[in-house]
């Protein structure tokens, strides 16, 4: 069953107590930390934010969106490199947050492991991305991402990115 409104989410992405609710209240304030527009801005709200923990998000798909218009004709689906680079965006947002930055700046993805489609997303899919710290050393960071559709595993990767040299942290 898809929900509709302000505040549904599935059952399993339903905020954890203690978490910050709604830290991103629209696609416009996502803007101000992720430098990607359309049609390559994939995450299009912020549920859940734990700082140096974790972040739930979620991206909803039309068939308006370009891909799905060559990929592929008459039965669209979602690239799975698509699914990853929305974990990746979903991973520089948390990490914007932990590190206290305010505005835009940079993370660069470096690597990839353990990646697996798990199931088809098509137009009409809500994707829900959940991305958890499971390590932090200086400015580089490993996360585990998942993406779900309806409570199924579509897509599950590691993330290892970095944040540059010469990025304003706050202590």
């Amino acid at each position: 069953m898809r929900g509709a409104g302000e505040g549904w989410a599935p059952p399993h992405f339903r905020p954890s107590p203690g978490s910050a609710r709604n830290p991103f209240v629209d696609i416009r304030e996502i803007e101000k930390f992720l430098p990607h527009r359309y049609p390559f801005l994939l995450v299009d709200r912020v549920v859940e934010l734990v700082p140096d923990k974790s972040l739930k998000a979620f991206k909803n798909l039309t068939v308006n969106e370009a891909f799905f218009q060559g990929h592929f004709p008459g039965h669209p689906v979602m690239p799975g490199v698509l699914m990853v680079e929305a974990l990746a965006q979903a991973a520089a947002l948390l990490a914007f947050k932990s590190l206290g930055l305010d505005g835009p700046s940079a993370v660069y993805l470096m690597g990839l492991d353990g990646v697996r489609f798990r199931r088809l997303v098509v137009p009409g899919d809500r994707l829900d991305l959940s991305v958890n710290i499971e390590r932090r050393k200086g400015r580089i960071w490993k996360m585990r991402g998942e993406a779900f559709v309806e409570g199924q595993l579509a897509c599950e990767a590691e993330l290892m990115a970095t944040v540059p040299e010469g990025t304003a942290v706050s202590a």
